[in-house]
């Protein structure tokens, strides 16, 4: 058997940046273990640029910004192993894996850190009616055929979903001289940032048909075309309101899921809203010892955040290895009040001496907003916020008197201004 200091599970980007974090706050002995044959992630097929501006000051594309981790990885010799899958993680920290040069190989960590980020929600996972003829694909599988092998999904494109992934595919389609007729949303409103809704839709003149689904797909052997049809307020759809729309190829954009079966077979208790574990502020999950970080803790809409979680949690595991972290005390449970969906992370330690960021997502749009965080009856924090989207995360910051002054738990809360909730 193997032993390594902390174990990393996923070299994307917040493999890489928990684990440089974790060589810089002192720790030595580090394994990254990735499925892929490089280091990068989804980071590799994402082409467009946009990434960087936060962590490195300058705008950069998915694979320069993986590139940057990468050599400092490679700057620290940090042992990694590609091409190889996690099979297994046992609660004394155990890791079980599996590549071609080696078989399968045990390694014991004393520290292990989640990165393993996040996957599509299929075609399956959402039960659209029709048979089952080939063009129907995922955006982030569109993108790496696109991007990474040169070869083009369809002519004529029908997007199901305004998430990130697939307002840049929409563009990006349309750049390769495809004709996307439009993005349906289920949604009263956009699942992206407004920055890529404007440059990807608006400035291509693709319409975005809000409270639109793809209630048929047609076709035998290839996509002919979808029905679209308008939805009421509770996601069902409104009879009478199909429109067939000719098309070969459909991309669903539909989500994200976070890839935490390894987290669940360990039995890691789990947020039923974000889809990952529950974690301390620095993003331990309930087992000591332990870290999640990234896309597989809950999804980011920048990898910015990413990489500053990530570097969070490596700092932690490294604290945790070297015997900086003392015993546990007695944490402050947060609560997402009205209007928010969830906070990140999910407990807080009472005792601290710097700010805490706690970051969150709203469940509607929010225009001329109050954010207001409680203790108790006791107001800590009302800010005022011009808009909140569902599509892009926020944050706000604890500091160690809001902490002090918390009987029992915490409340990050959204109160609509004047005009309400849109689409609430």
């Amino acid at each position: 058997m193997r032993r390594a200091d902390i174990v990393i599970i996923g070299g994307g980007p917040a493999g890489m940046a928990a684990a440089v974090s974790a060589y810089d706050a002192g720790a030595r002995d580090i394994l990254i273990l990735e499925r892929d044959a490089a280091l990068g992630g989804i980071l590799q097929q994402c082409i467009h640029n946009g990434f960087g501006l936060h962590r490195f000051g300058e705008e950069l594309t998915g694979p320069e910004y993986a590139d940057r981790y990468a050599a400092q990885v490679e700057e620290r010799r940090i042992a990694c192993c590609f091409n190889t899958m996690v099979l297994e993680i046992t609660p004394d920290k155990i890791v079980t894996a599996m590549n071609a040069q080696e078989g399968v190989f045990t390694v014991q960590a004393r520290a292990v850190i989640l990165a393993m980020g996040c996957r599509e929600r299929s075609r399956g996972a959402l039960n659209i009616p029709g048979s089952r003829p080939a063009g129907i694909y995922t955006a982030g599988t569109a993108q790496r055929f696109v991007n990474m092998k040169g070869l083009m999904p369809g002519k004529k494109v029908v997007i199901l979903g305004s998430g990130d992934i697939g307002l840049i595919m929409a563009r990006r389609m349309t750049l390769e001289g495809a004709e996307v007729k439009m993005v349906c949303e289920l949604l009263p409103y956009s699942g992206g940032l407004q920055r890529n809704i404007v440059q990807c839709l608006e400035d291509f003149a693709i319409p975005l048909r809000l409270s639109h689904t793809i209630s048929q797909i047609h076709g035998t052997d290839r996509v002919s075309g979808v029905t679209v049809s308008r939805v009421d307020e509770n996601g069902r759809i409104i009879p009478g309101t199909g429109e067939y729309v000719e098309c070969d190829t459909v991309l669903l954009s539909c989500g994200l899921i976070p890839e935490n079966e390894l987290s669940r077979q360990m039995g890691l208790p789990m947020d039923p809203v974000t889809g990952g574990a529950v974690v301390s502020e620095r993003r331990e999950t309930a087992m000591p010892g332990v870290f999640a970080c990234g896309n597989v803790l809950h999804v980011h809409d920048l990898v910015d955040y990413v990489s500053e979680e990530a570097a969070l949690a490596g700092r932690a595991a490294a604290d945790y290895v070297l015997g900086r972290t003392g015993q546990p005390g007695s944490s402050i449970p947060l609560k997402a009040g009205k209007g928010v969906r969830y906070t990140v992370p999910q407990r807080v330690a009472e005792e601290q001496t710097e700010k805490v960021r706690v970051y969150f997502r709203v469940g509607a749009v929010f225009r001329d907003a109050r954010l207001v965080v409680r203790a108790g009856e006791q107001v800590l924090l009302d800010r005022r916020k011009p808009k909140l989207a569902p599509g892009e995360m926020e944050w706000v910051e604890l500091t160690p008197e809001m902490l002090r002054q918390a009987d029992g738990g915490i409340e990050i809360a959204v109160e609509a201004g004047a005009g309400g909730a849109e689409n609430g």
